[in-house]
């Protein structure tokens, strides 16, 4: 048995992942906790650590389950082959994967970093820059900009913000 890595469709690596499994494949979908904007509330939701890509374990064709219902699997866009031949994945990396994945659960990455600049894209404050401070709560966030030549911090909801490079 080997690990393998399986394309998936834009943003279907859970239905590839969960429709493998019922055919009976093992797979392996690493994700890490990332902190998203949805509808303007920062939530802490898993993503995919490697978007489109999930690895599945596979034996030789002649000793183990068909191979062919993998491409036709819904969520499925391609086993990933170099030539004729899909490409192996190494069982260390995949050890590795499960290792880094189990050390940082419950550690989201975050949209914003404290120091960080951002600007305003909304509200009276629209067009300013700032710096983000912290998150204030579920719905708002803390960000100190410069009014009349003093620091001020304001508090604004995450929507509102973009990143500055």
């Amino acid at each position: 048995m080997h690990w393998y890595l399986v394309h998936t469709k834009p943003r279907q690596e859970l239905s590839a992942l969960q429709n493998l499994e019922q055919q009976g494949f093992q797979c392996y979908l690493p994700v890490m906790p990332a902190e998203k904007l949805m509808r303007g509330d920062l939530k802490v939701k898993n993503q995919p650590l490697f978007p489109r890509y999930l690895f599945i374990r596979l034996g030789l064709l002649s000793s183990s389950q068909s191979w062919a219902p993998i491409r036709s699997t819904i969520g499925v866009s391609r086993l990933v082959s170099f030539g004729a031949e899909p490409s192996r994945v190494p069982d260390d990396l995949i050890a590795f994967l499960q290792t880094l994945q189990a050390s940082v659960q419950g550690e989201p990455k975050r949209l914003f970093e404290p120091g960080e600049r951002v600007q305003l894209t909304d509200g009276a404050f629209a067009g300013f820059e700032g710096i983000y401070q912290l998150a204030n709560g579920d719905r708002r966030v803390m960000v100190l900009i410069e009014l009349m030549s003093k620091p001020v911090s304001i508090s604004v909801a995450p929507a509102n913000l973009k990143k500055l490079d």
